[in-house]
């Protein structure tokens, strides 16, 4: 049985605008599943865009009655290793809980307290642009594989290979003599 607010999607083909205030007062949620491909900031960060994301956005009030969204993402995406310049897979699991302040004062004071995130209540949110925005924030700012799993010099079928670096020789000279 799904909750009474509750009104899932399976693919978003088009926007999801929601009134946040309104959202969060009535508790609503809206899920579903979003091919990769539609984040369209998101792109300059990916190797590839295959794939897609689960999403759940839940409105509600917090301990002190104020509204909030809580927006959960989960899935896989890839980036590019800073270090190979190969695919890497980056898992998503991301809960994030959004304070809505209702004007722009209100805004720049809860802004003062670090330990909330808070964002302008909106009439017409598009949902998607909020989930996106979560993703970018939650990516590694210089993505790498382990320090086992890649290698300067490239990987071969998934498995680093080191080059043989020219001063290997040079050092195992120094050793003998």
């Amino acid at each position: 049985m799904k909750p009474v607010g509750d009104k899932s999607v399976t693919f978003m083909a088009v926007p999801l605008v929601i009134d946040s205030l309104d959202f969060a007062c009535n508790a609503e949620v809206r899920r579903g599943k979003i091919a990769i491909a539609r984040f369209q900031r998101l792109q300059d960060y990916l190797a590839n865009n295959s794939g897609e994301l689960e999403y759940a956005v839940t409105g509600a009030l917090d301990a002190n009655g104020r509204p909030v969204l809580r927006v959960d993402i989960q899935g896989v995406v890839s980036l590019q290793c800073q270090r190979c310049l190969e695919e890497l897979e980056h898992v998503l699991d991301i809960h994030t809980e959004l304070l809505l302040a209702q004007n722009e004062q209100e805004l720049q004071s809860l802004d003062e307290d670090e330990l909330v995130d808070c964002i302008l209540a909106q009439p017409e949110m598009d949902v998607l642009l909020l989930i996106e925005d979560e993703i970018i924030l939650a990516l590694p700012v210089s993505p790498r594989h382990e320090q086992d799993e890649c290698m300067p010099g490239g990987r071969e079928d998934g498995k680093a290979t080191r080059e043989a670096s020219p001063f290997a020789a040079l050092a195992a000279l120094k050793k003998t003599h």
